[in-house]
């Protein structure tokens, strides 16, 4: 069977070029004789892995020197419970809320001091990016907490909060490695890696060393602390070894397209054609304002439920999957990860037209 547009939220498509890699090698990595599935994780050749894995990614997002690169389990939800365990040494957070992933992050810290949810979108069901440009941040915040893209909303952060010199902490499970970032504006980025980089397995966590200290909320399991997996290099236990090692291979997939301003540039082009579609159609709509439009997520409906439940059958039948949208907002989410080719998009849009046209 040929293979499909994969337009899932995550776990979602991947380079095809790191699927055949990763096919090859499975009986026999670099000559081990076993697949790196099988292999210790003490061992020198997976040391290898993890080492040239995290070097390549702080290549990509010129990650400073004192940031430390920790991959870790859990998915991006165990994070919102460590960030406040971690950090949270006045015990007190300033959350801005623009998805559901936020509001349970803001939800979870709340169980650990004061959470403070100082702007939200949830009034226009989370359709657009608060004005952040002079919050209320609380004297006493440890960290101004963001979810960067949101994932089943389809917004995406612009221009980041003006945290007022507090430290900034944003989830960019959905847009992590889709652009360029300046990684000295934020004490701590992570991202479940299931969306745009790896399989689901692994988060990866981005810290200033500053904030990897001993001092964390009591009771916090051992497990939970930054500090232990950073002295011990993401290896305190067994790390996600295969996962780990499929994300090495899509950093250097990365590189060899140019690196993060060139994916930035073709994700610009790719999320283009779709919106360009959906802003001309007299059927589909976007359901996001222009300005917070993620190049990641794209939501769109027709206004008709029934409609969107066959938009979304017939899609599948001719080879376009997953655009159902989430359970929570319903009508269609088609997510365009660097992995999604531009002719994906191309040719969900000829489909899109066609519908439109027996259905409008």
């Amino acid at each position: 069977m040929a293979r499909v547009y994969n337009f899932s939220a995550g776990p979602a498509v991947l380079p095809e070029e790191v699927l055949m890699e990763a096919a090859a090698e499975m009986m026999d990595y670099n000559g081990t004789g076993m697949s790196v599935m099988e292999m210790s994780h003490r061992s020198k050749a997976y040391q290898q892995i993890i080492d040239e894995a995290e070097a390549d990614l702080r290549d990509l997002l010129n990650i400073p020197d004192n940031y430390k690169v920790l991959f870790l389990q859990g998915g991006a939800s165990q994070q919102f419970a460590m960030i406040p365990m971690n950090l949270m040494k006045n015990k007190v957070a300033d959350y801005i809320v623009t998805g559901q992933w936020a509001k349970k992050a803001y939800q979870e810290a709340a169980k650990y001091g004061k959470a403070n949810k100082i702007a939200s979108s949830e009034d226009k069901t989370f359709s657009y990016i608060p004005d952040c440009s002079d919050l209320p941040i609380s004297d006493d915040a440890d960290y101004v907490y963001i979810c960067e893209n949101n994932t089943i909303y389809g917004t995406k952060f612009k221009t980041l909060p003006n945290t007022k010199g507090k430290t900034l902490v944003a989830d960019v499970s959905s847009c992590f490695l889709s652009e360029p970032m300046d990684v000295e504006k934020y004490g701590l980025i992570y991202g479940g890696v299931q969306k745009n980089i790896g399989p689901a397995g692994v988060v990866i966590a981005i810290i200033r060393e500053d904030l990897i200290t001993e001092d964390v909320l009591p009771g916090t399991p051992t497990m939970l602390q930054y500090k232990i997996h950073a002295d011990n290099g993401s290896m305190y236990n067994t790390p996600p070894a295969y996962g780990i090692y499929i994300c090495g291979k899509v950093f250097k997939w990365l590189k060899k397209q140019g690196g993060l301003a060139a994916m930035k540039e073709y994700n610009e082009k790719k999320a283009k054609v779709l919106y360009d579609f959906l802003d001309s159609s007299k059927l589909f709509k976007g359901t996001v304002v222009k300005e917070d439009r993620s190049l990641m997520n794209v939501p769109f409906v027709t206004g008709d439920e029934e409609l969107d439940a066959k938009f979304v059958k017939e899609a599948a039948a001719a080879g376009f999957v997953n655009l159902k949208g989430h359970r929570s907002v319903g009508g269609m989410r088609a997510s365009i990860y660097n992995a999604m080719p531009i002719e994906g998009v191309e040719k969900l849009v000829e489909f899109m037209r066609q519908f439109e046209a027996q259905n409008a």
